[in-house]
């Protein structure tokens, strides 16, 4: 009698994971911006808005690279794909008008966040180099958790097609509050440090929930098809 259970793969993704320090890492350059850039709580904002556009991005790729399951997965990708750059796109676009409009009213100019405005605002601000390490850090994560740790085989178009908001709403109206709360103190600099402190705890832990919870999910297919393999031909 076989008395052998099955195997669960242990998915040791914490905050001494290389993504995740990777992402910590990359989240310490504002410090530098408030200390010797002269940034301000709008460039701030700014910039953690911008990183909604960086997500964007790599949510296409990793729809993209995402392993199709049945070949119908493969013409749904067409359809989807267009769907989400176009309403994330515009989700984006209405929170950096509240972002410019609340925060940054000298360079609004009542204009919507083009491209050029969203340039023009990074050079001004000086931060072309957070956004480039954000870019990189974001980069590192895609590359590392989602190709070579396999996650693109156990996610999925429609949980890929929601994920992102899920940190916007969460993370940003957190953000949108401090930032708030700063402007109305002055904007002072162990306020603004704090603040981005709390955004590198919150943006770690929001990462790690992610990840854990595609771990979760294949730990859940693997039970079945050891357990129940009867399940899987059922569903094909």
């Amino acid at each position: 009698m076989n008395n052998s259970q099955p195997q669960i793969k242990e998915h040791r993704l914490d905050f001494a994971s290389p993504s995740v320090i990777f992402l910590i890492a990359v989240n310490l350059f504002p410090f530098f911006g408030v200390f010797f850039l002269g940034w301000t709580v709008f460039s701030i904002i700014f910039l953690y808005w911008f990183e909604n556009v960086i997500v964007g991005v790599f949510n296409v790729a990793r729809m993209i690279f995402v392993a199709a399951k049945e070949p119908k997965e493969h013409l749904a990708k067409l359809f989807i794909i267009p769907f989400f750059c176009v309403h994330y796109g515009m989700f984006t676009a209405v929170h950096g008008v509240f972002v410019f409009f609340l925060f940054g009213m000298p360079v609004f100019k009542g204009q919507a966040p083009n491209f050029d405005l969203v340039m023009a605002t990074i050079k001004n601000q000086r931060l072309g180099e957070a956004a480039l390490f954000i870019f990189l850090g974001h980069a590192f994560s895609f590359f590392w958790n989602y190709l070579l740790k396999g996650e693109y085989r156990r996610s999925n178009l429609g949980l890929l097609l929601f994920s992102p908001y899920q940190r916007i709403v969460l993370l940003h109206v957190s953000i949108l509050f401090g930032g708030f709360l700063l402007m109305a103190l002055g904007s002072p600099i162990v306020g603004l440090c704090l603040f981005i402190f709390l955004k590198i705890i919150m943006d770690a832990r929001a990462h790690l929930k992610e990840h854990r919870k595609l771990a979760k999910q294949e730990e859940k297919q693997d039970n079945v098809s050891v357990e129940e393999p009867w399940k899987i031909k059922t569903e094909a």
